[in-house]
């Protein structure tokens, strides 16, 4: 397995560590899954996600290639800023998604771990005449909760001032950082790229102070799944269309029907129709009667019995304190707000329709 170039920190720390995408990880340490999860919703965590893929992408026309493979505003995007997109399919199905930022001249990206080796083959073969760079020697950390802001200030001025999706590159101690106020908790907070020569530095001095501790992909998952966040290979994928993945938001209305740039990515014959025919499902939000967990897999039925939908990611919420899912369901069960129910280890846990997030976001805006 691969390492990344924190993993000697996640040893004297006591993590525990497995295999994930390829990279010997940290899921959890002493202080526990719970407690890192309410510790992120309190103070503030901590986390290497060094394993994702970070690419910069140059050349002449390469915003409006990527136009092409996007279904999402690149050439809107102000300079500065960052926007959520995904790889779609002919068939409209969802390869990765990806966070992109607009450096003016060259485009920062950040993919999937699992899926970097695909999506920077494909981004090669897309962008003809563009340079598509892997960045190899360099690290990845969030920082994320209430006290996030404050803390990371506290070594980088300027970030005190950013807002949700902003992307900037700064000094820290002569050392530069590419940092984004961005993140996959809901909560507040930044990802910070640095050169792997430094990411110990820069850990050990956010870690000094009393309200970061280091949280692993225990917690991680548990904070995405309460912030209503898709995890690509469960809740998206080649079998989901943006608009059935209830992530329609994501595609601007000027790359849709009608748009000033309508169309013209890989997939829009299917997935622009979706917005005005629904599709036969939809990724909605439930949380569950009782305290046992249901869990990705679990089928949903009707009354009787029938089977009308899938939990694609679920668990027990230790912010709410009761058990949540997300699952693609039919659309006419919910149309007709049929009675729905999880079916756990032989019995019928009734379901209750919610909204996502299941805990409201904290993303800083401005004032």
């Amino acid at each position: 397995m691969k390492r990344t170039a924190l993993f000697n920190q996640h040893i004297a720390s006591n993590a525990r560590m497995v295999e994930f995408a390829g990279y010997e990880m940290p899921v959890q340490y002493p202080l526990g899954v719970m407690k890192e999860h309410l510790w992120v919703r309190d103070h503030a965590g901590l986390f290497d996600v060094s394993h994702m893929g970070q690419v910069i992408l140059r050349g002449d026309g390469v915003k409006q290639m990527l136009e092409s493979i996007l279904p999402v505003d690149v050439l809107g995007l102000e300079q500065g800023m960052q926007r959520y997109g995904m790889f779609t399919t002919e068939e409209g199905g969802i390869t990765d998604d990806l966070m992109f930022a607009n450096w003016g001249d060259d485009i920062f990206m950040v993919v999937n771990a699992a899926c970097k080796d695909q999506d920077i083959a494909y981004l090669k073969a897309s962008l003809s005449g563009c340079e598509v760079e892997v960045v190899e020697d360099r690290a990845l950390l969030a920082i994320q909760g209430p006290k996030a802001r404050a803390t990371f200030a506290q070594f980088v001025p300027e970030a005190a001032a950013m807002t949700f999706m902003q992307s900037i590159k700064c000094q820290w101690q002569g050392i530069e950082l590419w940092v984004s106020c961005s993140g996959y908790t809901g909560e507040d907070g930044y990802e910070i790229s640095v050169a792997n020569d430094h990411a110990a530095e820069l850990a050990e001095a956010l870690l000094a102070s009393d309200e970061v501790e280091w949280i692993g992909l225990g917690a991680r998952d548990s904070l995405r799944l309460e912030a209503g966040l898709c995890l690509y290979g469960h809740d998206i994928d080649i079998s989901t269309t943006p608009v059935e993945a209830s992530i329609n938001w994501a595609i601007q209305k000027v790359r849709r029907l009608d748009g000033e740039r309508a169309g013209g990515f890989v997939g829009a014959d299917i997935i622009l129709p979706q917005f005005a025919d629904k599709p036969e499902k939809k990724r909605v939000g439930f949380v569950a009667e009782g305290r046992a967990p249901v869990r990705e897999g679990t089928d949903i039925t009707d009354a009787s019995g029938e089977l009308k939908g899938k939990v694609t990611s679920g668990g027990f919420s230790p912010t709410l304190g009761q058990p949540i899912l997300m699952a693609y369901v039919s659309n006419k069960a919910l149309e007709e707000n049929q009675a729905l129910f999880a079916q756990v280890r032989g019995k019928s846990i009734p379901l209750t329709r919610t909204t996502m997030p299941f805990v409201p976001s904290r993303y800083f805006r401005g004032e």
